[in-house]
């Protein structure tokens, strides 16, 4: 027999076996370049895109969320390899006995059976690329067609033969010690099953019941299984780790970040404007979620700015809150900030002067309906030459904004705060309107925010307002912000389900662990199981003390994983986060729902087992 011939034969004799294997390696590659490929786009070089979408404080969170979930995908696929890789040679032990037996030396045994490591590491290394590219092209079509414009060229593909040859050499590694330490085992001891199935001592379990017969079997067979017990608790802890923080993280990160954006653009808003200044406030706040570019516009023309009569108007309507703004775009330049040691008494500057264009809002400060998430303070009542700046401005222009100040026409602004916005991308000053009217002359505001008391008819309110409105000028009117905030929320919404599904594939592949593992076990279990089918036990006991063992494994690894997961989530990835009692119940949901798909694979092989007539068992 040809030296290609034995490895292709024994592998296709192993169908089940080998597809496991297979698959399971596919899963990993996969997930890993479509991991690597899509935080090209949408990951690791969202900070770049700060002039395009997505504000830095957003593209911070979604950043440091792939970046370990990137992490976890990777170790995931190295625990998984690993575990399989174990698996492979366990069962093919008895073989190397019995052709150690017929006269066979180790060197052609390792020839063999690297061969068919090579074999198998190809066949999943490669099918795992073409499974990544077709999913970061779906991806992609995805993206595209909800406006987020990724592009399909050459970008990322140099990840390819990276992530191949990465896991290729993986797999090899990490078989090369199982296949050496089988080729050189004794023929006596391969042959013996306490040698190739790694079997201890039972433990002296005192279950004395009938009824606990299957608990007993169950835990001794664990004991006696220690090596492989182990290996697929492990693996199994990191995939639930992994699960964990794609699906609790992706749930408390997207209510968290959606509840920034709608604090800061504010929920049933309506907006009091000329027009034109509607539809370009409507196109700062779509900054956020499309790329576009900035269009000349004078906020300051006269038919935009707000009548006297038109305030005193609001001001006498006592079911609305008013926030009156004065909205310019205008040239600001960083100011360096000097940092004190008190020890020493020396002092250390931090910053530049660099110049930029920032929308600059006057606002005041009593009556501002936006709650910003926020480094440091916010704009009080007293509040005299000081600003709050957007995240993006802070990340683009600054060192350490709340240790410098900002000139905005040529006077300074003490940065006290740094918020997350998403108008104009993040790319915003707030100041004192007292203090941007007295800098530029406008003494009128050309943006009216008004939000109607909850106890109040908003429906008759807001017609009351239009009327009022269009008596004092025609050309303004009354504008509900909900539909650009729900744009905001649902581009946001959209890019975090997205994330909350990459650990799918690595999840199913911890299903295949999880089989084999099973299967092992019952290879090991076969006349123990037979002798009790023979006594008249039947299939469904076979299947309950499977289960048994699969629940003690799964509970084991499952609180590790889960555990962990929500403590790096909560401490490390998502600040101050937002968790609604609606969230918790999602977030136990979907992750019992990964216990019982898992607990429901491992189940298979004992099914398959179980249905087999006594005498094949016992064969």
């Amino acid at each position: 027999m040809s030296e290609t011939a034995f490895p292709i034969n024994d592998l296709l004799r192993r169908k089940f076996q080998t597809a496991l294997l297979v698959i399971s390696l596919t899963l990993c590659v996969a997930s890993t370049l479509f991991l690597l490929l899509f935080s090209e786009k949408i990951g690791f070089g969202i900070s770049l895109m700060i002039e395009g979408k997505l504000s830095a404080g957003f593209s911070t969170v979604f950043s440091n969320f792939i970046l370990f979930v990137g992490f976890l995908v990777f170790v995931v696929g190295i625990v998984v390899v690993s575990f399989f890789a174990f698996v492979m040679m366990v069962q093919r032990v008895k073989d190397i006995g019995l052709i150690k037996a017929a006269g066979c030396p180790n060197d052609m045994i390792f020839g063999y059976f690297m061969m068919e490591l090579l074999l198998v590491a190809f066949v999943g290394c490669f099918l795992g690329v073409i499974f990544g590219i077709i999913a970061d092209f779906v991806s992609t079509a995805a993206f595209n067609s909800v406006g987020l414009q990724t592009g399909q060229g050459q970008l990322g593909f140099w990840l390819v033969p990276i992530v191949f040859g990465t896991f290729f050499a993986l797999t090899l590694v990490l078989g090369v010690r199982p296949v050496l330490k089988a080729a050189k085992v004794e023929t006596a001891k391969a042959l013996s099953p306490s040698y190739y199935f790694g079997l201890t001592k039972e433990g002296g379990f005192g279950v004395g019941s009938k009824s606990g017969l299957n608990v007993k079997i169950a835990l001794r067979s664990l004991a006696r299984h220690k090596s492989a017990t182990f290996r697929i608790v492990i693996c199994l802890a990191v995939v639930f780790l992994l699960a964990t923080v794609g699906i609790a993280g992706g749930l408390i990160a997207d209510s968290t970040t959606k509840s920034w954006i709608e604090k800061a653009t504010g929920r049933d808003i309506t907006l009091i404007a000329h027009s034109d200044m509607y539809n370009q406030y409507t196109r700062l706040q779509e900054k956020f979620s499309e790329t576009s570019e900035s269009i000349p516009f004078d906020y300051v023309d006269e038919q935009y700015l707000a009548s006297e009569e038109m305030l005193s108007q609001l001001a006498n309507m006592s079911e609305i809150q008013v926030d009156a703004r004065l909205i310019l775009e205008m040239n600001i330049t960083e100011i360096p900030g000097i940092i004190i040691d008190e020890e020493t008494g020396n002092y250390t500057t931090v910053g530049d002067y660099q110049r930029g264009v920032s929308l600059v809002v006057g606002v005041e400060p009593t009556k501002v309906l936006s709650d910003w998430f926020l480094e440091g303070e916010s704009l009080k009542e007293n509040s005299i030459l000081e600003a709050v700046i957007g995240d993006s401005l802070a990340l683009q222009m600054f060192t350490m904004p709340l240790e410098q100040s900002v000139s905005v026409d040529s006077i300074y602004f003490d940065v006290i705060g740094v918020c997350i916005d998403p108008i104009n991308n993040g790319n915003v000053t707030y100041i004192p309107i007292t203090d941007l009217q007295m800098i530029t002359g406008v003494k009128r505001t050309n943006v009216i925010m008004v939000k109607v008391e909850p106890s109040a008819n908003h429906t008759q309110i807001i017609n009351q307002l239009r009327t009022a409105i269009k008596s004092i000028n025609s050309d303004f009117d009354v504008f509900d912000l909900n539909e650009v905030l729900d744009k905001n929320l649902g581009f946001i919404g959209f890019l975090w389900s997205t994330i909350m599904f990459l650990p799918l594939l690595s999840l199913f592949a911890a299903f295949l662990c999880l089989v084999a593992y099973v299967a092992l076990t019952i290879n090991e279990q076969r006349q123990e199981l037979g002798v009790l089918r023979a006594l008249g036990a039947r299939p469904a006991t076979i299947v309950r003390i499977v289960s048994l063992q699969n629940l003690v494994v799964l509970i084991s690894s499952y609180a590790a994983g889960v555990a962990f997961g929500i403590i790096i989530t909560l401490l490390i990835l998502v600040p101050d986060p937002v968790i609604a009692v609606y969230t918790v119940m999602e977030i136990a949901g979907w992750l019992l729902v990964a216990l019982a798909a898992t607990f429901i694979f491992g189940l298979y092989p004992a099914i398959r087992f179980a249905r087999k007539p006594i005498l094949e068992i016992m064969a």
